[in-house]
């Protein structure tokens, strides 16, 4: 049986105006996790529970079978983490910035932190401040990798990133997994880079989870379902969500494609949806329901 990198069993986070609630999911070792859903509909806090950096108010969290407030020191050792804008001392050469971490990780490995540098060709004698946003990443993700953290939490890494590096930065992921040891939750508005690389997409919907499934079964089961306003206002309403209206008709997300296709008239078109559809229709739906 695949060990478990993570689970997340019935958490639950209350803030004033937003409830994550009943989150429950499961990322095997050897695996990316892609973490869908609009702004505000929880991912960042998700990844904060996990790395104990806000307090959940109740269920629980695991990191290869080690309860994440329990065993915190043991967890967050095994854990890289690389924020979407990367926060070192802007004036500290990256080199001191390395040796002030090292000191933290029992396993620190500073070859495997110069072969990583030397890869993405960064410049260890220049100042953070003066690395590009790219570099910024790369370097996060090098400090990340070289105490051997088996599991590695992204929130938005490629966010500004130019075509190139985005992907220099989806291979090196690639690479990360091939001794099958180690997992990767990758928060991301661009979900053309989890349908690269994510063997998990998990879609975060208003504080819940919608889905949590292998990519290949999402793309077999959602589907853009484009209609008269009439077609999809009668029986079918039951198999939709986020219909938007438009001028010269509708479209709306289905997550039944067989379903909806029997019930559909021949004119009707059912298109697979990719990952940006269901965040784009399900957004249209929260924002026609909001008063």
């Amino acid at each position: 049986m695949t060990e478990l990198a993570l689970q997340l069993d019935s958490v639950c986070k209350t803030y004033k105006g937003f409830a994550l609630r009943n989150v429950s999911f499961e990322l095997p070792r050897g695996y990316i996790m892609g973490l869908i859903g609009a702004n505000g509909a929880g991912k960042t806090t998700i990844l904060k529970l996990i790395l104990n950096l806000i307090r959940r108010d109740s269920g629980r969290i695991t990191v290869f079978g080690k309860d994440n407030l329990q065993d915190e020191v043991e967890v967050k050792r095994n854990i890289g983490f690389v924020h979407d804008v990367p926060r070192f001392y802007d004036d500290a050469k990256l080199k001191d910035i390395g040796r002030a971490v090292a000191p933290f990780y029992p396993n620190w490995d500073r070859a495997r932190f110069d072969t990583l540098v030397g890869e993405f060709g960064l410049p260890m004698r220049k100042k953070f401040k003066t690395l590009s946003t790219g570099m910024k990443t790369q370097f996060a993700l090098s400090l990340a990798l070289s105490h051997d953290a088996e599991l590695i939490l992204m929130d938005e890494p490629t966010s500004g990133l130019d075509p190139i590096v985005r992907r220099e930065l989806l291979d090196k992921l690639r690479d990360i997994l091939q001794d099958e040891q180690k997992a990767i939750v990758f928060s991301t508005h661009i979900t053309s880079d989890l349908e690269r690389i994510a063997d998990y997409i998990t879609c975060v919907h208003e504080g819940q989870i919608l889905f949590c499934s292998p990519r290949e079964e999402i793309l077999e089961q959602w589907g853009v379902v484009r209609a008269d306003e009439g077609v999809l206002s009668g029986d079918i309403q039951p198999l939709l969500r986020g219909v938007r209206h438009g001028a010269h008709g509708c479209e709306a997300l289905t997550n039944d494609v067989e379903a909806a296709r029997a019930m559909l008239p021949s004119d009707a078109v059912i298109e697979t949806a990719s990952l940006d559809d269901i965040v784009v229709l399900l957004q249209s739906e929260e924002r026609s329901c909001s008063p």
